[in-house]
């Protein structure tokens, strides 16, 4: 087995690859925020405007689509995350392979971070509240 030492830039080059999968499943996580408010704020002013309340319903179809793909992705990040941890500790050990270097996956418990994920203060903090605005505006809409 060959021995690695943290500095090589072999194992820096993985752990940067790594970090940027990261950094782009949290930006597209924030970008599912902002366009489920966009699109919701545009609906709801939209049926205020036209002054049809029974319309409002349309508002809240794309909050659990946004908040499924929020998850998806939020899991992605928490499986990278985990996957990143793993290949730290094995760098630090010296039980580094070099089929570790070239292997880019998650662990067998994946699904676990997704169903972790949907009770996460990112999603239910985020979209709960926002499902709980639209319906008060169902009721204060004449």
């Amino acid at each position: 087995m060959n021995t690695f030492s943290p500095s090589d830039t072999a194992i820096q080059a993985h752990l940067t690859m790594l970090q940027s999968i990261i950094q782009r499943m949290a930006g597209n996580s924030a970008s599912c925020k902002t366009w489920c408010v966009t699109i919701v704020s545009a609906i709801v002013v939209a049926v205020a405007d036209k002054g049809n309340p029974q319309l409002l319903w349309i508002a809240a179809l794309p909050i659990p689509v946004f908040a499924a793909l929020d998850i998806y992705y939020l899991g992605l990040e928490k499986g990278f995350r985990d996957c990143y941890n793993r290949f730290v500790t094995k760098a630090t050990s010296g039980s580094l392979a070099p089929d570790d270097l070239y292997c880019i996956s998650l662990s067998k418990h994946a699904g676990s971070f997704r169903l972790e994920s949907i009770l996460s203060y990112s999603i239910l903090g985020f979209y709960l509240p926002l499902a709980v605005l639209v319906g008060l505006v169902r009721v204060v809409l004449p």
